[in-house]
């Protein structure tokens, strides 16, 4: 199967990524539990023009993320996985599922209640983690589910994106917003006419983003408007949409969103902890990550199948996306953003994210070991061809 040198600089940045959050996710909590637990805390809630360290890493250095998954999302359209009806309809059922489904589950425990601002919590798949466990099995994995694990997550996020977007806007300015929008239709007529020099982008962006945040509307999502204005072209290595996306990579596998796993799992292990298992929004997450994301994934595609709308790739088995749907309840970095956003409550929040890690660690090895007992060695690494 050929694949582009691109998604293979993409795939292993978010394995070797998804390695170090779980580096990253482990120290913080052990810091969080030891005698320096008070201080480390502090720090992260420390002011700086306005806000804390927490808020400027979640709404100004996630930008960064949400544009490279704008960047990669918009490659998957025009020449990936996604740009083909028929290859791009079997992760988009897959993805619709794996929102659906979990997002079903947790409202059947939460319903009526204070805590059903959080649905969509369990419909969000981590990318870095979700492929830095699927690389653990190394060359068992044929490339096929790579990819179609990498469009269902990112399609997973352009979902999760959308949510944000229309769930969980709280209060619109609705004149800071249409001069964000007005900045995003100047800079994506500047792409249109060609204009490769990333400069105007990048200041259009910052001057997007500081109307986006006093609008309204989560400022992370300027990333995604912004990635889609920059022009991509053919996509070929001279393309400003492959510069810019090939150079943050790292930066955002191994700087970005290791630093927001740190500030965001700050999380201090106390109290009644059968309660906080019991919890109706616990119960939900849980269920709707480690249950709902497989069933809805497999059931989906499944289905559309059957429905003969499209087919499964070569190498793949249905075992394969059930064990790739297991993965797939790996939520973390989407799954704790949007729980910032749909609670206020400290205690809630805290809980949540025990409850997002715990899940997300049993659905990783669950996975994991589910893919490994499934998977024959029908991948060789020798025989891939980039172009």
């Amino acid at each position: 199967m050929r694949i582009t040198k691109l998604y293979k600089d993409f795939f292993d940045s978010e394995k070797l990524g998804g390695l170090t959050l779980i580096v990253c996710t482990i120290l913080s909590l052990l810091i969080a539990n030891s005698t320096f637990g008070t201080d480390y805390h502090h720090f992260w809630q420390t002011q700086f023009q306005g806000h804390s360290i927490e808020h400027w890493v979640n709404d100004g250095l996630m930008t960064i993320f949400f544009l490279l998954i704008g960047l990669e999302l918009e490659r998957e359209i025009y020449i990936g996985e996604l740009s083909k009806p028929e290859e791009a309809l079997l992760p988009i059922f897959g993805a619709i599922g794996g929102m659906l489904i979990p997002a079903a589950l947790f409202l059947l425990f939460n319903y009526g209640t204070s805590t059903q601002a959080g649905a969509g919590i369990p419909m969000a798949t981590d990318i870095a983690f979700a492929l830095g466990v699927l690389s653990l099995l190394n060359n068992k994995v044929p490339t096929s589910l790579k990819v179609f694990l990498t469009a269902l997550a990112v399609m997973d996020d352009l979902g999760a994106i959308l949510v944000i977007a229309f769930f969980y806007t709280k209060t619109l300015l609705w004149v800071n917003l249409f001069i964000a929008l007005g900045i995003w239709l100047l800079l994506f007529i500047l792409g249109k006419l060609k204009v490769r020099n990333l400069i105007p982008y990048i200041i259009g962006g910052v001057a997007m983003w500081y109307f986006m945040l006093h609008s309204g509307v989560h400022a992370t999502i300027t990333g995604v408007l912004l990635a889609f204005a920059i022009p991509f072209g053919e996509g070929g290595k001279k393309s400003t949409s492959y510069i810019l996306q090939h150079f943050l990579h790292k930066p955002v596998a191994f700087i970005i969103l290791p630093i927001f796993a740190l500030a965001n799992t700050a999380i201090i292990v106390s109290g009644n902890l059968s309660q906080v298992l019991t919890e109706n929004y616990s119960i939900g997450i849980a269920v709707g990550l480690i249950v709902g994301k497989p069933i809805g994934i497999l059931a989906m595609t499944f289905i559309a199948t059957k429905a003969g709308i499209c087919t499964l790739p070569k190498g793949i088995n249905w075992k394969n996306i059930f064990g790739v749907g297991i993965l797939a309840g790996i939520g973390f970095t989407m799954s704790i953003f949007i729980t910032l956003l749909a609670f206020d409550d400290v205690v809630i929040i805290n809980n949540i994210k025990f409850i997002i890690l715990l899940s997300s660690l049993i659905a990783g090895v669950a996975g994991y070991l589910f893919l490994k007992n499934n998977l024959k060695m029908t991948y060789l690494e020798d025989e891939e061809e980039y172009i």
